[in-house]
């Protein structure tokens, strides 16, 4: 395997990127080195990715980590042991986190949101259309839409989205200390959201979480719901709406948009790999000897897009016990805007031809995200 998985690019929206067939030709597991230093393994077969998704000796904690790996460069959150979280707890640990969560973000809950999803999403739109002829989306409302309706749900005041988006921003950093300072900006919406008196998620989630979480632990479970709702859903919305006003097929009614969704989200996963997984114990797979703490990934990009795919669920949200929490919500949101373009602005179309939009990676695990999206709103 030598072409890079993990380099930057900038490319055509509908071109692949360039390791994804090169995977799939070299085998169902793939050596490659890691950002962090050292090998790597990638699952690119769908029935040996949902093997390793529920594996018991294939846990998500940095700790197990290989020795000497830069924590930074591999985008690592801080070990299970330091800092709870859903993304790094495995077992029953992870268990009853995930029940304190899994409730407040059902298909039904997420559903009874959706109303309130267009009404956020037609006056961002409303505004965009009103400040010029032409709008580029990705600019201000990929992430502006999603941070207002995560804000919304948790019970932040809807005046603190601009600190959350530039603590969004922040996390984009290099240097560690501005990180560090978009980490207290989560750390003042988390507390906001839980002042007394105070309804939404996030103070359902309080009263819901195991006794041995501390306050600090529940502004860190906070954090990531609103870092991952907007890391996610950006680049979605943006290859959602340029598929929906651009592509040289028919628009769907309303009733299509479900599909269109999902099928965005499969051409387009909002991450290219899973989040960093190790081997607790040494295993087997497709044949192949890994020994205790071998890093893993699952090419979700390149399984989705596969040629000789069956039909069947995808691999955006994931799968097994760690499949993703807030996917019942990005599907409303995203479905939400989706409809409004539709309904309430049905002249809208693309300012450029859809082959002249591109995307852009920043490499390593991280996903794609269109580089502008033009648009005349009202036609």
């Amino acid at each position: 395997m030598t072409t890079d998985p993990f380099a930057p690019a900038v490319r055509g929206i509908d071109e692949p990127h360039p390791a994804r067939a090169a995977l799939r030709a070299a085998g169902p597991i793939v050596r490659f080195e890691a950002p962090a230093g050292g090998p790597v393994w990638i699952i690119t077969d769908d029935v040996l990715a949902r093997q390793v998704l529920v594996h018991p000796q294939v846990v998500k904690d940095p700790a197990q980590a290989p020795p000497g790996w830069d924590r930074w460069t591999a985008g690592l959150e801080p070990a299970a042991a330091d800092q709870v979280s859903l993304t790094t707890l495995d077992g029953p640990a992870h268990t009853r986190l995930r029940q304190a969560h899994a409730p407040l973000f059902t298909a039904r809950r997420m559903g009874g949101h959706a109303e309130r999803f267009r009404q956020i999403a037609h006056d961002l739109l409303t505004a965009c259309a009103d400040a010029g002829e032409m709008t580029d989306l990705v600019a201000d409302f990929t992430i502006r839409y999603p941070l207002t309706v995560v804000c919304d749900v948790l019970g932040v005041p809807l005046d603190r989205v601009d600190q959350a988006i530039a603590a969004c921003r922040g996390m984009y950093a290099d240097d560690p200390e501005e990180i560090g300072r978009a980490m207290a900006a989560f750390g003042e919406l988390a507390a906001a959201a839980l002042e007394e008196g105070a309804e939404g998620v996030a103070a359902e989630l309080r009263d819901r979480v195991p006794g041995e979480i501390t306050e600090s632990d529940l502004h860190y479970l906070i954090f990531t719901l609103i870092y991952a709702g907007q890391l996610t859903t950006d680049p979605s919305l943006g290859f959602l709406i340029a598929r929906l006003l651009g592509r040289d097929d028919a628009r769907p009614d309303t009733a299509g948009l479900d599909a269109l969704v999902r099928e965005t989200l499969r051409e387009h996963s909002p991450a290219p790999f899973s989040l960093w997984r190790f081997t607790s114990a040494e295993i087997e797979l497709a044949g192949v000897r890994l020994p205790a703490r071998t890093p893993l990934l699952i090419d979700i990009q390149g399984i989705n897009t596969a040629p000789d795919r069956t039909i069947g669920p995808g691999l955006a949200f994931g799968a097994g016990p760690h499949y993703c929490t807030g996917a019942h919500l990005a599907l409303v949101e995203l479905r939400a805007v989706a409809e409004v373009l539709l309904t309430d602005f049905p002249h809208a179309r693309l300012a450029v031809p859809h082959t002249d939009l591109r995307q852009s990676g920043l490499g390593g695990i991280q996903g794609t995200r269109l580089t502008t999206l033009p648009v005349h709103l009202r036609g």
